[in-house]
Order: C-alpha cells, then structure tokens, then sequence
C-alpha cells in the first residue's frame, strides 16, 4: 500500500489533551524551527505525574490512598488551662446610621446626618424596649413564654443616673467577686499566686466570696479610711505651747454619749434613699403641683362647634350624636383617654365604634376586649357587619380569624397573655377598649383587668366603657395615676328610653291587668301604688293571712306559676308589650316555666315559616346524629311558638339561634339568666322578674341596684319605645317597700378591687429582672389609696429631716448615759401594761370583781393615780366596755364630758410617762369629785377594797348637778359620802392600795398571761437601777426625750409608708414566694427555673397541672385518660351524677387529689390564708370524668348526655376549655423536651375536637 503523505501534524494543546491539526512548515529535513509537540504553558508540566498512572496506582494500591492514613488523625495538643478563655466578645454591630434630612414642604434632599443607634444588642429575650427587633412571624399574635414584656406605661424607666448609681455598687474585681456557682462544691480563684502558680487554678475551698486584696494594689477609700489614725502630735504640741494651756488627751476627756437616733436614722435613709443630707439651713424646696389624673367632663353643655372641631369624622353615622358621645369624640381626636358610664342601651358601642375607625385611618390597631367568650363572638359580627370583615379579627383560646386585622377582638385573658409574652401586636396598638368595666367586681376574674391595666405601655391609649358606677371618679384617678396620664369621665345617667317600674299580682284571667305603677318615668317612687298591690293580694289571701300585711318575699305555689305566666303574656300581648324577657335565677326553673307553656303560641304561619327555615339552616352543619338531640327538637318545638330559653345550660348554637332571631323579633318570650344582660345590644319592650332574690354562691339576697338596673335596662328599644315596662312578679307576698325602695333607686355597686396574688402572675414577673412584684401590687386598685398620699408622706418626710437637723442634744452627763433606754423601757412597760390590763379586764372574774362599790386607781385626762369608786358598767353598741367612775378631784374642777374624754384617751394613753413611785392623789383644797365614762385602758389597778354605795342616786344626783339650773345645789348625802371615804382612804394609803392578784384573785391560769404579768413586775423593779432618774432636771430632759423619739418614731412610720413593706399583700406574696422555692420553682436568689417557666404556659391551676407533668403522671397513660384527669381542672358544677370511672382513672383521680393535698399543706406550712377568688378558681371536680373519656374514645354526643345529668351546654363548654389546657400541656412538654408527651397531648386535642362540641359559631360564619 503506498505511503500517504501529509502536509499537516497533530498539536496537544491547553490541559485537558485536545488536539488540533496544524500545517507542516517543512519536512523533516528542513531544519527551520519545528512546531512543538505539546504547548507550552498550557500543556501538563513534565515534573507532574501522567494521570494515567496515578489511577492505575490508586486502584492497584488502595492501601496507599492517604485517607487511610491514621498518624496525623492521632495528634494532640495539651490544653492549658486559662480562666481569661471564658470571657468572649462578638464582634461589635454598626454603631451609626444614616438619616435623610428633606424640606417638609417640597421633600428636597437637603443633607445627610449620622446618629448614633441606641441598644443595638436588645432583642425580646433580654430588652423590655419598644426598639428591640420584631420576633419570628408565628409569635407575632400570643408572643412567647421566653420573651419578656414592653415596659408597662407609668412605671419609672431606668434612667443613665441609675444606672451608674449601679455601677458604684458593683462588687470590687479584686475583693467581692463570686466564685462558687450554685450547686458547685468549688469554684474559681482568682488572686494573683505566687510567681510560676497557674493563675486559673480551682479553689478547693469552695468560699463564696473572695476576701483577700489582690497584693500590691492600694485603694483610694483605704488611705481615706486610714486618715483619722494619722499622728498629728506634732501641731497639738505647738499649739499647746503657743496658748500656754495643756492639752487634755482624747481618752481622758469625758464622752457624751449622743443618741444613736436621729442623726444615724436620716443618715441611714440618706444613703438607701440616694439623697444628699439635708443642711441645717431648711432651704424653700419648690412645690409641686397637685395633679388632677381623671377629669370629669360637663355633659350638660352642648357640644356646638362639634363639626367645625372635627371636620372630618373617622366614622360617621346617621343619626346625631348625643352630647356624651360627642364630648367622647372629641377626647379621641386628641389621643386622649376616655372612661364612658351609662346606663344599658345608651349608645357606648359608639365610642368603641370611632376608636376603631380611627386606627384604621392611622393604620393602626385597636383590641376590643370582653369578659365573656360568647359576648366576643357577638362582637365580631357587628363590628365585621360595620367595617367590613378584612378589618375585624377574632382571638378566643379555640378560634383564631383574620388576626392581622386592624380591629382584634378577644377576652381580656388572652390580652393579659399577650401582655407577659411580649406579643409584636402591642408594638402598632394604639387603643383598647374594656366593655363591661363594672365586671371587675367579679370575685374570681376581677384581678385580669387590674393586671391588663397595669402592663399596658405607655403608647397605648384606654376607653373604659361601663354602666354607671358611683365612683367613676375614684376608679380613674387610680388608672391615670398608675399610667401618668389623664382619664376624662364622661358619665351620664340619662336614659334614651325612660323606664317605668310595676308590681304585677294577676293570677287568672280576670286579674290580668292587676299591675301597679311603682316608679314612673321621672324616678319618682309611688307609694301609693305599693299599697294598691298589697290590698290586692290581700282580696285573694285565705283568712288566715288576712289580717296580716307584706311578710317578706314568700313565695306562690308552684301550681300557681302556670296561671301566672299565661295572665301575663295575655295582658303584655293585648297591650303590645312583647317582646319580653324574663329574668329567673336558676336554670331548673327556665326550663319548667318553659315546659308549663306547652299551650302558647305567640306566632303566626308567616313567622313559623321564617323560624323553621333559618333554624334548620343553622344546625345543618352538625352531625345527623346532633340535629336530632333531644334539646334541639325541644327547642325547636318552642322556637315556633315564639318562646326561647337562654342559660349555660343550652348549647352554644342554639342559644345564637335565640339570640339572633330575638333580634329579628321572632322570639317573642325570651326566658334568660342574668348573663343575658351584657353585652351586646338586645332590647325588649318589656323586662319581666320572676323574682328579686338570687343565690350568688354563699346563699340567698336581694339583688343589688346595680344588677337591677343592669338587667332592666334592657327595656325600651330606642327609636321604637317610648318608655321601657319593668314589672315585678308578687307570686307570693309584695316584697317590703324599703326594699324595693332601695333596689331601684339605690346608688349601684361601686367599683372595687378584686386584685390579688397568683402564682402565674408572680412567675411571669419574677422572671423578668426589670420588673418587681411588689411594683404589681403597689399599683393595684387596693392600694390605690395609700399609694395617693404618697407625695404628701415624701413632704412630711422632707419636713421632718429639717427638724431633724435642728433637734438639739441632751448635754447631760447622766441623762446622756441611759436616758434613752429608760425611755424605750417606761414605752415598753406601759404597752405591756394597757395591753394585760386589757385582757383582765374582760376576764369573768375581773368583771364580776368590777361590781358597784369596788375601789379602783385610775388615770383621768387631768389627773394620775386618782381613786374612784365603780358605779356602773355598760356594753357600747361597738361592744367596747365601758365604766362610770366617780373619781376624786379639787374642788375647782368639772367633770369632763363624754366626747371630750374620749377624744383624749388616745393620746392619754399614747403618751410616755416616766415609771416612777407616785403617791395617790390628794386635792391640796377641799376634795370634789367628777363623774367619769373610763375605757379599761384607763383603770391601772382593781383594789381589794370596796364601798357600800348608792351608785343610781349618785349617778343622777351628779348628772342633775350638770344641768345649769342645778348647777350651785350642793352634792346629796350619798355623793358626799362616797367621797369623803374616798379621801379617807387616799390619805391613809399615800403610796396606794393593793390590787388584785391575776393569778390568786382572778384565777386566770394561761401560762402565757402568767408570765407576762411575771415579766410586768420585774420590769417595774428595774427602773431604780437607771442613772437619769437622778439628774436635777430629770423631768425636763426626759420630756426633750420624748419629743426626739416621737420625731423618729414618726420618721420611721413614713418610711414604712413609703416602702415595701407597707403593702398590704407584701406577707402573702413572701409566702407564695416560699412555697414556689420549696416545690423549686425559684431557686434561692428568684429565679424561675424550668418548673416556672412551664407553670408560666398553664393559663390555669399553674402548679397542679406543672406538678402532674414534672411526676411523670401523664407518661404512661393514653391520650383519653389524659383528657378525661384534665377535666376536673375546667369542670365547675359542685353536684352531678357521679361518674363511673375505670381503675386507671380511678387510681390517677386519687393520685391528684393526693397532690392537691400536699400542695394545700406546704401552703398552710407558710401561713397561707386562701381567698374567695382564689378558693373558686383552686376548686376540681371530676363529674365530667366519665363523660369526658367516652367522647375522647368516639362516643357520639346523644349517647353521651346519658351518661351524666349535667347539661348539653355545661358538658360543651367544659371541653372546649379542656382542649385549651391540653394545648397548654403541649406546649410544657415542648419546653422540657418530652417528644412523648408532646405526642399524646397532640393528639388527646385532636380526639375531643370534633362533631357538636367544636362547632363554628354563627357569628364568625
């Protein structure tokens, strides 16, 4: 084959071997330069080895691979130890920033400027600041348990001063540091060791606090402390010399000894209080100004210039104003708080209604909160219905809709929540609103609005709306004291619809119309229509009754209700008086008076026909199963005849049917309890009252003004009615006229508070550093009074250090030397003194030894150690005993009146006198003698001496003597004698006569008192061993004494005043305090350790239900058991069926009552005394057990109301709160780290949440 010749050649070029063809420039025999094989420098350099060759290695040779290689895996470097290595610091964040500065008007860029960025390191684990950064999105709306609060508006901020003032208390680096930390047996030692020791070396001492100086460091306060040792010998010689007179040493010359007192005692506040000692010279410190914190604003004047002041109204509605609402209105614009008072019906939604339009034009948020669950459902859908339902969200423990909405509404639980956990949603709120303020009554829940109103932040701006209260005023002062800022009372007490009061005694047809006006529309209370009613029921009374008037509030016959009712709904439906409610106070009787009525039917087809379609539209959501319940077709039934019952016993669907066809005017007898009346708008023509007593949980009482005029303010419709009907049902006898009297036209329940201490709210604050518990306290409603006068004790107490400066010393030797300790003695001694004369004095015998004629020494306001004679004894109606006593006098003087004797008994015996050897009292003229009313503080000793007297005849014959006209009589026989023995006796006994012995005359035979008495008589004998007693002027330095202790002692008790510990509540929350660092809640320095911070996820019985996870209860139980134990913390209803229970729910029921009692005993082990408030909310029921259990298993509803005689809307609203605390529970097991729990609370929610009890409201769909 011929050779093919070529003019190209193949070139290697770059690093991955590509390669071109190039042309020859010559053949081989041309010996020009040759192109080059591989290009250089992009081909593989020659040192490296051929790729080829190395795989081929590798997978030859893997045992060679480097990765195989263990020698350098092996090497180690010794550490040593530096104590510096635990000190870090990040790296510093953007100190400044830059700010645009532009002209306001044009908006031009004018210059730049840079600032400084304040607390660029807070975040909300550590900053209660408004600057730190937002948290993570999912806690934006209920914040988390780990992040702190915003600084509650009106508390104080920590200002630059303070701080440094902490600074300088901070411990010495070289002295006071701590080395040991809890639970460590050893710590660090931090001195300078001998050269060559390590410096980090551990302490094995384990002290707490270094005591030795770092060596060869001098401080500045030692050399100052060192200075008064220093030997000046040198001057005093050279002076000494110069004057010619010899200096007298310093140990030789005498000491005066000043009183410890005063000036220490105003040092001492000086250097606690951060003050300045006061200089002798008092200099005029500048008033300040009292400020007025609620504003009361005028009603009566009209609001003319409304429009002209506010232009453009954020809502507008179309009808006018009433002046109220407008003055409102106008505090609003201004970014003013308001607190509105009126009565039911008159239009405050409206105040509540501009709010919300106004954070809509702002772009900010607005919380309405309620008390009631069922009252924010309600709430919802008229505020959705008037802003449109982007603008309205609502927030309940089970339901949460549209919660980035403008407008939020909620309980106010869940604000108080959102408040400690620091929710991002504070940051943009600019008002809420309290509905139903006067709820803070409320026993149980009362202390939630006082806590909501102390922790909101200063930004946020309050609208209290209420019925009318008498001490509006009072309850405003206290908010804008407690949030520095004013509260404008806009209170009226007219009625859009004036209401007119009747007593109804019909029973029958023919009495129907027997109704008597009581109160008309002006208020006026008509007597003569109460005794129209009572000569009614006297016509139909039996003979035996006849003869008597009103008795009482007796109740009728059962039988006679039936009659009763059907009378009344003729008469009320001839005079177009319908719609009614009904108010009756028990649920059992709801449900009888509407079972009675099976034959009435108020409604025509038109309205049957409307009621049958919307109720089956309603309850077409439920299960098949649910919508034939055997209250569903009872309802149903009365529904068309135009009756409706409304109780917690009804479920919370069909008592939103009630409620909502009651305000299209298809229910036209509405049977109700008294929760009916709050809340949303629901008026009727016509308020009817089974009765006027109810049982509030202690036992039976009339009902208050206030609760009568909240429940009949739900008569008369505005725009409709002209005037509201309230009638009364006599059944029995007509209740008593004073009653009724005071019932409605009484002034309401004042405001008052039901603040007191949990240990959820001591948690959550304890576990923030910046926020003190008894900050809390001091500003609750309860010592909103004394905390008022605080400036005034804070000018006292500036006055006082004045007078202080200026009080002179005791420049006497003796005196000097024990003067002050005889005169806290002789104070003791007379306080031992009243206080056992006191108890004797109401010993049986002591009385009986008190009888007419007994001789006693006495102290009178004008005379000491005067004797008497006993003549009477009386009990006063406050049941303080009192003795009248004819006592000896000079002839000069009168007897003091009673008043006068009783307006100084208390600083008669206040005042400290010297306890010295006094004689008896002996007139130095002719012996009188006065009649005195003498408390048993008064008597110092019952003689063994008594004298045959006449006490009446000299009782009246000095009482005669009194009167002017008998002024000059001479005294009769039996004065003159009993007063001449008296003489008698004081002159033949001048140190005074014997008393009875308490033990072997009065037979008291405490061990105690025995000893105290023992105690008395020794220390009477110790007075003689003083040195005062000596001096010359004895009695005028010990009076300059007095008047220095009472300045201290008065200085003292400001100083109470203005502290801590005046709190009223200080010795409970130091009890509470002990028994959550015994369970180890708080450690020993107060913080909240793990068991706290999960107590603080438990909206409710904080430290059983912590307790139960901490013992591993729930562990190893299924998911329904668990559901089925955490039912009797929600389940309130005292008497039920008892439940049949299986033993593992039986053997955990024991298990948390066995809990509950230990907890109950470390509680009385501190000296806890549990409250009303907190004896309700403590309470566990286990009735719901059963219950509860089975519907966790998948039971269906209608088998489940068989197992229980609780009601369908009790059994409900028992679980929906169950699965609030089962959520609660899984939040704990996410904090402690229990993936198994966590499971199975998840999924015990998942079990009860279904069907009927978790159905939609309807007024959120």
């Amino acid at each position: 084959m011929a050779k093919v010749e070529s003019d190209f050649d193949l070139v290697e070029v770059g690093i991955f071997g590509r390669v071109q063809v190039a042309p020859r420039s010559c053949n081989s025999d041309c010996k020009g330069p040759q192109i080059p094989r591989v290009t250089l420098p992009f081909g593989l350099p020659p040192i490296l080895g051929s790729l080829h060759d190395d795989v081929e290695r590798n997978l030859l040779h893997p045992e060679d691979l480097p990765i195989y290689d263990t020698d350098r895996a092996q090497q180690f470097w010794p550490r040593r130890m530096d104590a510096e290595n635990l000190f870090s610091l990040d790296t510093c964040p953007v100190q400044t920033t830059i700010h645009v500065e532009r002209d306001p008007t044009s908006g031009k860029l004018l210059s730049f400027k840079e600032d400084f960025i304040l607390d660029t390191k807070i975040n909300a684990q550590n900053s209660l600041s408004m600057r730190r950064p937002p948290g993570p999105e999912s806690q934006d709306i209920k914040g988390s348990g780990s992040s702190y609060p915003f600084w509650p508006g009106g508390l104080e901020e920590p200002t630059l001063g303070d701080l440094k003032n902490i600074a300088k208390d901070t411990k010495d680096l070289f002295s006071e540091l701590l080395t040991t930390p809890p639970g460590f047996e050893a710590g660090m030692d931090f001195t300078e060791g001998v050269e060559g020791e390590n410096t980090g070396e551990l302490s094995k001492k384990g002290d707490n606090q270094m005591r030795t100086s770092a060596p060869g460091i001098i401080k500045l306060s030692d050399i100052l402390a060192q200075s008064e040792e220093f030997d000046f010998a040198e001057d005093d010689t050279s002076q000494n010399d110069i004057s010619g007179t010899p200096a007298v040493a310093a140990d030789d010359k005498p000491q005066v000894q000043r009183s410890e007192s005063l000036e220490k005692l105003v040092e001492d506040s000086d250097s606690t209080s951060g003050k300045m000692p006061v200089p002798d010279t008092p200099a005029a410190t500048p008033v300040t100004p009292k400020v007025e914190w609620a504003v009361k604003v005028d009603i009566n004047r009209p609001v003319d210039d409304f429009h002209k002041r506010v232009p453009v109204m954020a809502r507008v509605w179309p009808f006018e104003l009433d002046t109220f609402q407008k003055q409102a209105v106008l505090h609003l614009e201004q970014h003013e708080c308001v607190f509105v008072a009126a009565h039911t019906s008159a239009g405050k939604t409206v105040v509540a209604e501009y709010a919300i339009a106004l954070s809509l034009r702002h772009l900010t948020k607005t919380i309405y909160t309620s008390p009631i669950k069922a009252l924010s459902n309600q709430k919802f859908r008229e505020f959705r219905n008037a802003f449109g339902d982007e603008n309205v969200g609502l927030v309940t423990g089970d339901v949460q809709l549209n919660q980035t909405a403008s407008c939020l509404i909620m309980t106010t639980e869940i604000l108080r929540s959102m408040l400690y956990n620091g929710s991002d949603v504070i940051r943009d709120l600019e008002w809420v609103v309290f509905d139903e303020v006067h709820y803070i009554n409320d026993t149980e829940r009362g202390v939630v609005w006082e806590e909501v109103l102390i922790m909101l932040p200063e930004h946020v701006n309050i609208i209290l709306l209420s019925a009318t209260v008498p001490n509006t005023i009072e309850f405003a002062d206290w908010i804008g004291r407690t949030k520095q800022k004013k509260i404008y009372v806009i209170s009226t007490l007219k009625r859009p619809v004036p209401l007119e009061h009747y007593l109804y005694t019909g029973n029958s047809n023919k009495t129907s119309n027997e109704q008597f006006l009581l109160v008309d529309a002006k208020g006026s209370f008509l007597t003569q229509g109460y005794m129209k009613a009572v000569a009614a029921k006297k016509e139909r009374a039996s003979k035996a009754s006849q003869n008597f008037g009103a008795k009482g509030t007796r109740g009728g016959h059962p039988q006679q209700d039936k009659n009763t009712w059907i009378s009344l709904i003729d008469m009320l439906k001839k005079k177009d008086k319908l719609p009614v409610v009904s108010f009756i106070f028990s649920k059992k009787k709801i449900e009888e008076n509407a079972s009675m009525l099976q034959g009435v039917d108020l409604t025509n087809q038109s309205e049957k026909s409307r009621i049958h379609i919307f109720f089956h539209r309603c309850i077409s959501r439920l299960k098949p199963s649910d919508q034939t319940l055997p209250q569903v077709k009872r309802m149903e039934d009365m529904l068309k005849r135009g009756l409706g019952v409304h109780h917690s016993g009804i479920l919370p669907i069909l008592k939103e049917v009630v409620e909502m066809l009651f305000q299209e005017n298809l229910v036209k007898v509405l049977f109700a309890t008294e929760t009916f009346a709050m809340g949303v708008n629901m008026p009727a023509r016509t308020v009817v009252f089974d009765t006027i007593r109810k049982h509030d949980g202690k036992g039976f009482r009339n009902l208050l003004a206030g609760e009568y005029i909240q429940m009949a303010g739900r008569a008369g419709r505005r725009g409709l009615d002209t005037t509201g009907t309230v009638i009364i049902l006599c059944k029995g006898d007509v209740p008593e006229t004073s009653e009724l009297h005071k019932m409605m036209l009484g002034k309401p329940t004042k405001l008052e508070s039901q603040f007191r201490l949990t240990y959820s709210m001591i948690l959550n604050l304890l576990r923030v550093e910046q926020l003190k518990v008894e900050d809390m306290m001091k500003r609750s409603f309860s010592e909103f009074h004394m905390q008022r006068e605080t400036p005034k004790h804070r000018a006292d107490l500036e006055v006082l250090r004045h007078k202080v400066a200026e009080v002179k010393t005791i420049e006497c030797y003796l005196c000097c030397e024990d003067l002050e300790r005889y005169y806290q003695a002789c104070q003791e001694f007379h306080k031992l003194r009243r206080h056992l004369q006191a108890i004797v004095l109401t010993h049986p015998t002591a009385l009986k030894a008190l009888a007419p004629g007994r001789v006693v020494i006495v102290d009178t306001e004008k005379v000491k150690n005067v004797l008497g004679i006993v003549l009477a004894t009386t009990l006063q109606a406050n049941k303080e005993r009192k003795f009248t006593v004819l006592v000896m006098c000079e002839k000069t003087q009168h007897s003091t009146s009673e008043k006068e004797s009783e307006s100084s008994s208390d600083a008669t015996q206040t005042l400290v006198t010297p306890v010295t050897k006094m004689s008896v009292f002996l007139p130095e003229g002719p012996c009188g003698h006065t009649l005195e009313m003498l408390s048993p503080e008064h008597i110092r000793v019952i003689t063994t001496t008594t004298i045959k007297v006449e006490p009446e005849k000299i009782i009246n014959d000095v009482k005669k003597r009194e009167m002017l006209r008998f002024r000059d009589d001479p005294p009769g026989k039996s004065v003159s004698i009993a007063t001449q023995e008296l003489l008698r006796l004081a002159e033949a006994n001048p140190s005074g006569l014997d008393g009875l012995d308490p033990v072997k005359d009065l037979h008291i035979r405490d061990i105690e008192l025995v000893e105290q008495f023992r105690a008395l008589k020794l220390q009477h004998d110790t007075f003689d061993q003083y040195h005062c007693i000596h001096c010359s002027k004895f009695t005028e330095h010990f009076d300059q004494m007095r008047s220095n202790m009472n300045l201290k002692e008065e200085f003292r008790r400001l100083q109470y005043l203005l502290s801590d510990a005046s709190l009223s509540l200080l010795p409970e929350y130091d009890q509470r305090l002990q028994v959550l660092k015994k369970l180890k809640y708080v450690d020993e320095r107060g913080s909240v350790q793990l068991k706290g911070r999960v107590a603080c996820e438990i909206s409710n019985h904080e430290l059983m239900i912590t307790e139960l996870v901490f013992e591993n209860i729930f562990t190893d139980l299924h998911p329904a058991d668990i559901a089925a134990l955490l039912s009797g913390f929600v389940f309130q209803q005292k008497n039920c069926s008892e439940p049949n229970l299986t033993d593992t729910l039986e053997r955990g029921r024991k298990q948390i009552l066995q809990l509950k009692e230990t907890i109950e005993h470390l509680q009385k082990d501190v000296g806890m005394q549990s409250t009303v408030g907190a004896e309700r909310s403590d309470q566990i029921y286990f009735g719901l057990m059963e219950v509860v259990f089975e519907w966790a298993r998948g039971m269906p509803f209608s088998e489940i109301t068989t197992l229980t005689d609780v009601q369908e809307g009790i059994i409900v609203r028992s679980i929906q709160r169950l699965h609030e605390i089962l959520r609660d529970v899984k939040g704990a097991a996410r904090i402690i780290g229990d993936p198994v729990l966590f499971q199975k609370m998840a999924e015990a929610e998942s079990l009860i949440k279904r069907d009927i009890v978790f159905a939609a409201s309807l007024y959120t769909h």
